[in-house]
């Protein structure tokens, strides 16, 4: 009996996402457990494996590449050898001819009985079984990039071992986007469509501004002993895990969100809930817009573990291969602009959290001292903006002022973590 492929839910919200493209080709024998498709839910983009085995059927009028597919909607089928889809699968008398593919063909013994109907079955065959057979075997990034730039594996000399295409191979034969060839500028005025991830961010942001009373306190802190510990790092890891300034500031806010937990908080209904865990969003910016990947429990982590989860998890979301559970469950969020040049601004609250801490960039002024002396110090603005009906203004006042005392004097903070 024919297995119906559908779209999975994929995290506790969706209800729609945007269909990436078949990790296997059609008349293709799958195992269970093997990756059979990939699709972009609200933010994260994830291999579907397969739940069961058989031959990969895909009918005529199934969802192609970047189309928005419901959760349930009918992708395909895994049949058995010899199995025909069912009859609902192809608009009416095509289906017949789709039973067969060269697969399932070479599968299925020669059926004796009816020798006449069995000639013409192989004559579609020959055409796609070469094409298929050109291609070299791929990497999973390979094929995952392949889906997104719309390449075809067939017509691309593999560079990896055995002739196997790997990723670099496949973004070499892509062609350049049309925003970016000279032959075919974008017109200034031309629209675009919002891809998934567009259309979740802007649902979110909107949905921020409308559950929360946002307000922004800003404050200048020393970042001098701050400058000096990540270049002991740098230092000491030649490169390797090296704390980022995001990295240790989470490590910070951790500590401090353990004596103010309220900014780590949320309102469910008309309670007011505590943090279950610790666990810090780190907003990433991506080619394709912005992801926040989660650090779980903060406080149990050393720097050093917390800097190389950090960097696994920004790796993953800049190569979209972030799973939705590495999206969820954060309780406090931290957004850096400092790389920029910005100094200062106005985060908007990842809902339905209570708080989000923006970091500026680091500049070197001079400052007066507590003697009365003039010295070059490095200077850093830090931009928290809470939500009002959890937090009133003193008690996340209090919480920056704790943040700041860590920042200006990290070694012992961490060292007392």
């Amino acid at each position: 009996m024919a297995i119906e492929i559908t779209v999975p839910r994929l995290g506790w919200s969706m209800d729609e996402g945007t269909f990436a493209g078949w990790l296997k080709k059609d008349g293709e024998q799958v195992k269970p457990g093997e990756p059979l498709f990939t699709m972009e839910g609200d933010k994260a983009l994830q291999e579907i494996e397969a739940l069961d085995g058989g031959i990969l059927r895909i009918p005529p009028g199934s969802p192609q590449v970047r189309d928005t597919v419901k959760v349930g909607q009918l992708l395909g089928y895994l049949v058995a050898a010899g199995e025909s889809l069912p009859s609902a699968a192809a608009p009416g008398s095509k289906a017949p001819p789709t039973a067969a593919t060269p697969a399932e063909a070479k599968a299925a013994p020669p059926a004796a009985p009816a020798p006449a109907p069995a000639a013409p079955a192989p004559a579609p065959a020959p055409t796609p079984a070469p094409a298929q057979a050109t291609a070299a075997p791929a990497s999973p990034r390979a094929r995952r990039t392949a889906t997104e730039l719309d390449v075809n594996l067939a017509g691309i000399q593999g560079t990896g071992k055995g002739g196997r295409i790997r990723e670099r191979d496949v973004r070499s034969a892509a062609p350049l986007p049309a925003a970016a060839s000279p032959a075919s500028p974008q017109a200034p005025g031309e629209s675009q469509p919002m891809s998934a991830l567009r259309r979740t961010i802007a649902e979110r942001m909107v949905r921020s501004l409308a559950n929360t009373a946002p307000v922004t306190l800003t404050c200048r802190a020393d970042a001098t002993n701050l400058v000096a510990l990540r270049n002991q790092f740098k230092a000491a890891e030649g490169g390797a895990f090296v704390p980022t300034y995001s990295d240790i500031v989470a490590k910070l806010a951790a500590v401090a969100l353990l004596k103010h937990p309220l900014l780590a908080s949320r309102i469910e209904g008309d309670r007011i809930v505590p943090p279950s865990g610790i666990h810090i969003g780190i907003a990433v910016d991506t080619e394709l817009g912005l992801l926040v990947p989660v650090i779980r429990d903060v406080p149990n982590l050393s720097l050093k573990e917390l800097a190389r989860k950090s960097r696994e998890l920004v790796d993953a979301a800049r190569a979209r291969r972030l799973k939705a559970e590495q999206l969820q469950g954060s309780v406090f969020t931290i957004t850096n602009l400092g790389g920029f040049g910005v100094e200062a601004f106005t985060p908007i609250i990842n809902f339905p959290e209570t708080a989000i801490l923006g970091l500026g960039a680091i500049c070197r002024e001079a400052v007066v001292l507590d003697d009365g002396h003039v010295a070059g110090r490095e200077q850093i603005t830090l931009s928290l903006t809470f939500d009002h009906r959890v937090v009133d203004g003193a008690p996340a006042a209090r919480f920056l002022q704790v943040l700041r005392q860590g920042i200006e004097n990290p070694a012992a903070w961490l060292l007392a973590a």
